[in-house]
């Protein structure tokens, strides 16, 4: 049978400032002891920076409507709908709507062009014990594949970079490199996925398409234990590094990021303008993708080819989606 619904992924995040300590005690679950209530109450201060909320479940919810938007003006037509991992609406609940809305075969995405455990591997862990405990009634879950250099993504954050670049200068625009930024991880767990290629990947992409030859990738949002080697370079060491060697701009590209949340309004907006600041270096941040049309069309795409497997009866994917 053919698919009959979207499963839209995210992180998920507080939508007031209430909602912050519990929501970070979700994220934390299991971990709660191996992470100092100093940490915990610099996070919320970082929430606190950038309003006391995340605008992560709107501009998603806005993502959902705009895709399921675009499936039915250019099919297949389904409904989509928004499950998170780590506030409401959890993606147990939101997998139970489907089966009460008598969804069976459900097209998965994942909000992550980059594949790791932690974008990755706990997402469909959460999906599956969900499943089971839903039963017989459990909407089967197929996953789209990887559309981390899909055209139109590409395209969406090449605008993105391209808004940002018009804001310097006319005579410096050509000369500033582009620092394109993802998520740390551990070195152990990124050495067990294609993230750093996936990453490096989607770069060059962009940087091809607005034909810019001096970029380079750097990580940012590192929250591990300082014994645990996490990948390098931090963005704000690059920054410092740039401005050493005389860069006069940069413009930050946060591309493995599909929202402006926390890690960009408050890692890069704050804390990384902060560092250009005092470096000496103009910054300029392009936006994350949010819901650029054409970002938009890119998850259209995938999930219509998905759909397309289903029709014609393929396995599943047994590597999981990548």
């Amino acid at each position: 049978m053919p698919a009959d619904g979207v499963l839209l992924l995210a992180f998920g995040g507080p939508t007031r400032a209430e909602e912050i300590r519990p929501f970070l005690a979700n994220v934390l679950r299991g971990r709660e002891h191996a992470v100092p209530t100093s940490r915990i109450d610099e996070v919320v201060r970082h929430y606190e920076a950038i309003g006391g909320r995340s605008p992560l479940n709107d501009l998603t919810f806005r993502q959902a409507h705009k895709l399921e938007a675009t499936l039915a003006a250019t099919g297949p037509a389904l409904r989509v709908y928004v499950g998170m991992r780590n506030w409401e609406p959890y993606l147990a609940d939101t997998l139970a709507r489907m089966a009460g809305d008598g969804v069976r075969h459900a097209v998965g995405v994942i909000l992550s062009p980059h594949a790791s455990e932690a974008s990755r591997e706990r997402y469909l862990e959460e999906v599956e014990a969900a499943r089971a405990a839903l039963g017989a009634r459990a909407p089967e879950v197929r996953w789209v594949g990887a559309w981390h250099t899909h055209p139109r993504f590409v395209t969406a954050v090449a605008d993105a970079v391209t808004a940002a670049v018009v804001t310097l200068p006319a005579a410096r625009r050509a000369a500033a490199p582009l620092v394109f930024t993802a998520h740390s991880v551990p070195v152990a767990m990124a050495a067990r996925a294609p993230y750093v290629a996936e990453i490096a990947a989607s770069a060059r992409a962009v940087a091809e398409r607005l034909g810019r030859t001096r970029w380079q990738v750097a990580y940012q949002s590192r929250s591990g234990s300082p014994h645990e080697p996490w990948l390098e370079p931090d963005v704000n060491d690059a920054l410092r590094a740039l401005a050493a060697a005389g860069a006069l701009d940069v413009v930050v590209v946060p591309v493995g990021f599909v929202c402006d949340h926390v890690e960009v309004l408050y890692d890069l907006d704050v804390e990384a303008a902060e560092v250009c600041r005092e470096t000496g270096i103009a910054m300029v941040r392009a936006e994350a993708v949010n819901v650029h049309p054409r970002f938009v069309d890119a998850l259209a795409d995938a999930v219509a080819e998905t759909y397309e497997r289903y029709e014609r009866s393929t396995p599943l994917m047994v590597e999981g989606p990548s």
